[in-house]
């Protein structure tokens, strides 16, 4: 049975790496909403000043500027930690390629210890990528994934796989209490206009009147969760989850020509399609398996597309 009140987190001091990014931000926020204590850490490579702005007049916001690649420590205790630091974007990782491996092996493993040290729980934000493009569909926690590690995404999707396998290590070897989420397409305000995604992309063609961008035929299928779901699920898989992985998503499955079409509508433009060369390694399918989600976690998602898609346009009038 799904649980649809929001989750009461742990009293106590939270440490979010990459807090300035669009989820992170997110996360802190509510967080802080529902009593919590927070410690941001990011070094604005992806992530946004802007993001945690409103927050740094909060007592219990402390905002760190750090690269966790670099070692790190903190004095007094913690109640939990939830590790998001790293590019995620197909144009971030591209251009940060060592970096986004790096953040993955060194910076985790930096989190692992920070952890141990602190003797609370941590969660690792992973990825649907690491499914690849997927043979098998929809994607449940138990498939292997159809990954080419020597491809352009190559650096991010083994940059998560590593990183579970490093937490798995960790929980095995050290009994530390770990999470691991693997996180679907997600969207909301905050997201950077510039990060190549596809909702940026088609919210700000859509609002300036330009033709919408599709690569391929447009027939391949991506799922789409508003950021406020994906928030309440990884507050629900620190508390009542276990060490293996769930998949935290939304599974509507729509494919982009079907998707540019909705967020058309939505913003009032008769705009056209204009179609490109599909980019290499490009998953042709993208939906979750959300069973574990729901029977772990108590947890699917709430907000209807329409609804999310209408907030973020909303954020992005406001840069069109």
């Amino acid at each position: 049975m799904i649980d649809r009140s929001p989750i009461k987190i742990p009293t106590g001091r939270y440490l979010v790496t990459g807090g300035a990014g669009f989820i992170g931000s997110h996360l802190c926020e509510t967080l802080l909403e529902r009593g919590a204590s927070v410690v941001a850490m990011d070094n604005f490579v992806t992530g946004r000043p802007a993001n945690i702005q409103p927050l740094l007049a909060n007592s219990k916001f402390e905002f760190i500027e750090q690269d966790i690649i670099k070692p790190f420590e903190m004095d007094g205790g913690y109640a939990g930690i939830f590790h998001m630091a790293s590019p995620a974007s197909p144009i971030d990782y591209a251009k940060l390629p060592i970096e986004t491996l790096h953040v993955g092996a060194i910076g985790s493993d930096n989190v692992m210890k920070f952890a141990l040290a602190k003797k609370c729980p941590v969660l690792v934000a992973s990825t649907s990528e690491v499914y690849g493009d997927p043979l098998v569909h929809p994607q449940k926690e138990d498939y292997w994934g159809n990954v080419n590690p020597v491809g352009p995404r190559g650096c991010y999707d083994e940059s998560k796989r590593y990183m579970e396998a490093l937490t798995m290590a960790y929980h095995r070897v050290h009994g530390l209490k770990t999470r691991i989420i693997r996180i679907f397409n997600t969207f909301g305000p905050r997201m950077r206009l510039d990060d190549g995604r596809v909702v940026p992309n088609f919210c700000m063609q859509a609002l300036r009147g330009e033709p919408l961008t599709i690569y391929g035929s447009g027939k391949q299928t991506r799922s789409f969760c508003f950021v406020s779901d994906l928030v309440e699920g990884i507050m629900r898989t620190l508390v009542h989850g276990d060490s293996l992985p769930v998949n935290l998503g939304n599974p509507v499955e729509l494919t982009m020509l079907q998707f540019a079409e909705r967020i058309a509508a939505l913003a009032g433009s008769s705009t056209k399609t204009e179609f490109r060369p599909l980019p290499e390694d490009d998953p042709k399918t993208r939906r979750p398996d959300i069973t574990r989600a729901k029977a772990l976690l108590k947890w699917e998602p709430q907000v209807d597309l329409d609804d999310g898609l209408q907030q973020t346009l909303s954020y992005f009038r406001a840069f069109k």
